[in-house]
């Protein structure tokens, strides 16, 4: 029965891993109550007088009935027997389920459909588990099908597992090998296990465990190095609790599309040393175009996300023209242009193809699709790296002055989806919004005085070193004002939205270089951007992070969100714009005074010369790196160090005023022996360590007489040298066995004396490394591991209640049980 029990935990253990792609926690209880199923039929199934092939269709029937009463109970008979109408209703959750899981992104809601499909996917790998450990015997295959259940959510999040969820899982699958392993030995007799106690070195007698003492180290210690390695191994990958997060979720037809995390991986590729080639292209005008492939609509507070694309068949690219643009009006003015894209070959798992807003038509090998409402183009089957394509769009060329009139309000479908906020948004954030534009602003121009006041007006920098998008981190944007374009377009999407102008956040790359005729998009180009919506021209791009060298290096302001000039009545030509607000006239005075930075595309928003915080250059990044490295390497040396001091000062301490140390009691007891015995402990070891340092050793069976012997004799100590070892040794003697040791001088001396002659009959690359690397700091950080997994091995002595008592039997036929294992099956 150990064997069903320990299959049915490791099950359970695994499932825990499941936790972070629920919303809810009635998924886990129906799971726990399949695998309780499955793992009672087993236990009870395992009797010898029930054939062995009968447990798993048994196994299977129970689950079926479980997964009925459950999910079903109302169309039963009697709460027990299926009948037709509890078919029908399970076929409905399951359908239920399989289109909820398609719409969804993790976490899902653990709605009656999906935790039967959870439940049921359990208590089936319950069953492989049941069938490969207990009925074939093969504990190991048993990992399969538990590792199956545990790449679930690591395939579907972007997230990291937590270590705990993955410990409990690692320890059911050790636990289930554990079981196995004392269920073979079982069928051998009671093994007997012989262990040297540490304290009296006598032979001891116990039950010997599951697993073999190096069994049981491997495997705990390859649990704790699989935790502990990863967390000290550098990363590319910023910390993802504070970044935008997208969710993953699935196309139309079954079929599930992974979509990455882009913001979370966007501060990782800024800020990396290497600038790698992303994509190039060209075009028929060689202007520089965005090309976004992700669309954000949701804000909850914490993180920007996207809600789920939907590509029907009808709308496959190859099918004809993308959807119309939501919101652009005929009376628009339209420019027609051609791209030729081609992907890098080194990019991978990229599932949505970089375009430019708004794209007509698209010419792609493969299965891609277009979503509705965001024109973004996605694929279930294939990926962007490597692809060479042709999209033809219709970008949309608006005035100032013709935006400036665009007053008509969306309809509710967009008002309802891209002006939600949070209920708990900071005042603040609506206060800052409110006080940069008038009440007689249209939307134009209320955004036009956001994006003024992030790139210039509002004496932002950009800077790396910062991160988060959430309530509280925008609101330590706009308070330090210092960030980079994740932290620009979230505040810049969630003022306009609070100011009622619909707005989104976008993901893809700017329009990159102009290199030999093409343009080229390279890794620091990726960027993030906020859309804002206008009834009759639709989705706008506009450009809060500042840009030129001292921002985002190929970021470029949109023409239609220039503030439009006005021409001076006394007729000396054009003037600041009114929209500038109160200081128009020193925002001028600044504009007119101030040179333009080549890099920087637009002349009348570009940078001032402020210092940004771009962090520690390369060189100095290495000088801390190599300091570090230093700071590691001498801890074993310091550690030494201290060691040695505390030894010696263990014999300062005991001495008199006079300099003589303390007497011994003749009965060889009191404070002052043993104190003393101490003093004279340290300075033993404090030789044996040195004998290990300079690589001469010590074994433990070697008495301190013969070892003195040994080291007169082997290096040919002087008579000074050998008397100060002599002593040492005969102090330890004392000490160890006399019941009155008697007085015991000083041996801080001896070991200085020792320490010096041994250390002139070694090499100097010797003393070196007994200096650095002292070895005997080494093997006590080995010693300190060995009490570690001598602490997992004493649980093997645990037991929840007390073993029954046995009945006596002669000695004689004890001992033969013991040796001949005769109480084997």
């Amino acid at each position: 029965m150990r064997l069903p029990i320990a299959a049915g935990l490791a099950t359970a253990a695994v499932s825990i891993t499941l936790y972070p792609l629920f919303s809810g926690g009635t998924w886990f209880w129906t799971g726990m109550g399949a695998i309780l199923v499955v793992t009672a039929v087993s236990a009870l199934t395992t009797r010898h007088t029930v054939p062995r092939w009968l447990g798993p269709p048994l196994g299977l029937v129970a689950l079926w009935l479980y997964l009925t009463l459950v999910f079903a109970g109302a169309y039963t008979w009697a709460w027990v027997v299926p009948t037709k109408d509890t078919v029908l209703a399970l076929a409905e959750l399951l359908r239920e389920g399989f289109e909820d899981i398609q719409h969804y992104a993790a976490p899902v809601p653990a709605n009656p459909g999906i935790s039967l499909l959870t439940a049921g996917g359990i208590g089936l790998v319950a069953l492989l588990v049941d069938l490969l450990a207990v009925r074939a015997r093969r504990a190991a295959l048993a990992g399969l099908p538990l590792l199956a259940l545990f790449t679930v959510p690591a395939a579907v999040l972007s997230d990291p597992i937590a270590w705990p969820a993955f410990i409990i899982a690692a320890l059911g699958y050790v636990g289930l090998l554990t079981a196995d392993g004392r269920e073979r030995l079982t069928h051998w007799g009671r093994a007997v296990l012989v262990r040297r106690s540490r304290s009296t070195g006598a032979a001891v007698r116990t039950d010997a465990a599951p697993l073999s003492l190096a069994g049981k180290r491997i495997g705990f210690a390859a649990i704790a190095i699989a935790v502990a390695l990863p967390a000290a191994l550098p990363t590319l990958d910023p910390n993802p609790l504070f970044g935008f997060g997208v969710g993953s979720g699935s196309g139309e037809g079954g079929n599930t599309i992974t979509i990455p995390n882009p913001i979370a991986s966007l501060r990782g590729q800024l800020t990396q040393p290497a600038n790698a080639t992303v994509l190039t292209y060209t075009n028929n005008d060689n202007v520089p175009r965005y090309l976004r492939m992700y669309s954000l609509d949701t804000f909850d507070g914490a993180q920007w996300t996207m809600s789920q694309p939907k590509g029907r068949p009808e709308n496959r690219v190859s099918e004809g023209p993308l959807p119309a643009p939501p919101g652009l009006y005929a009376t628009v003015p339209l420019k027609n242009t051609m791209t030729q894209i081609r992907v890098s070959d080194e990019v991978e798992r990229l599932s949505f193809l970089p375009l430019p807003y708004p794209a007509t038509q698209v010419k792609v090998d493969g299965d891609w699709r277009a979503d509705e409402s965001t024109l973004m183009v996605f694929s279930t089957h294939d990926t962007a790296g490597g692809q060479a394509y042709e999209v033809v769009s219709h970008e949309p060329q608006p005035t100032p002055e013709t935006l400036g009139t665009l007053l008509e309000v969306p309809s509710p479908e967009v008002n309802q989806r891209y002006l939600q906020l949070p209920q708990d948004l900071p005042s603040r954030i609506r206060a800052i919004a409110s006080s940069l534009v008038d009440e007689t602003d249209s939307p134009y121009q209320k955004a036009v005085k956001l994006q003024a006041w992030f790139t210039f007006r509002g004496g932002f920098v950009y800077s790396l070193r910062t991160q988060g998008n959430g309530n509280d981190a925008l609101v330590d944007f706009l308070r330090n004002r210092a960030g980079y374009c994740e932290q620009f377009a979230a505040a810049m999407a969630v003022m306009a939205r609070s100011l009622g102008i619909p707005a989104r956040v976008s993901i893809g790359y700017t329009g990159g270089t102009s290199i030999d005729g093409s343009w080229q998009v390279r890794t620091h180009d990726l960027h993030a951007w906020p859309e804002l919506y206008f009834q009759g021209a639709g989705w706008l791009r506009f450009e809060p992070t500042p840009s030129g060298g001292l921002g985002q290096q190929t970021a470029r302001v949109p023409d239609y969100s220039r503030p439009p000039a006005t021409t001076d009545p006394s007729g000396d030509g054009a003037t600041a714009s009114p929209t500038a607000g109160p200081d128009s006239t020193d925002l001028a005075d600044t504009l007119a005074g101030r040179k333009r930075d080549l890099r920087d595309p637009d002349p009348g928003l570009g940078t001032d010369p402020i210092l940004v915080d771009t962090g520690l250059g390369v060189p100095a990044k290495i000088g801390i790196g190599l300091v570090v490295l230093l700071l590691i390497a001498l801890i074993p040396a310091v550690w030494r160090a201290g060691t040695r001091y505390r030894r010696r000062r263990a014999w300062a301490e005991r001495e008199t005023p006079s300099g003589a140390p303390p007497q011994a009691r003749a009965d060889g007891l009191g404070p002052d022996t043993r104190r003393l015995g101490q003093a004279v402990h340290a300075s033993w070891r404090e030789l044996v360590d040195t004998l290990h340092d300079l690589g001469i050793g010590h074994e433990a069976s070697e008495s301190p007489r013969a070892l003195a012997a040994r080291l007169t004799g082997q290096y040919g100590l002087d008579a000074e040298t050998a008397a100060s070892v002599a002593r040492i040794a005969s102090a330890e003697e004392r000490t160890r066995y006399a019941r009155a040791p008697g007085a015991i001088g000083s041996l801080t001396g001896d070991l200085a004396r020792v320490r010096r002659a041994l250390g002139a009959t070694v090499s100097r690359g010797r003393r070196l490394r007994a200096g650095l690397l002292p070895p005997s700091t080494l093997l006590r950080v080995r010693g300190l591991g060995e009490k570690v997994l001598d602490g997992f091995d004493r649980l093997e002595t645990l037991r929840l209640w007390p073993r029954r008592a046995r009945r006596a039997v002669p000695e004689e036929a004890a001992e033969d049980r013991v040796l001949t294992g005769s109480g084997s099956r």
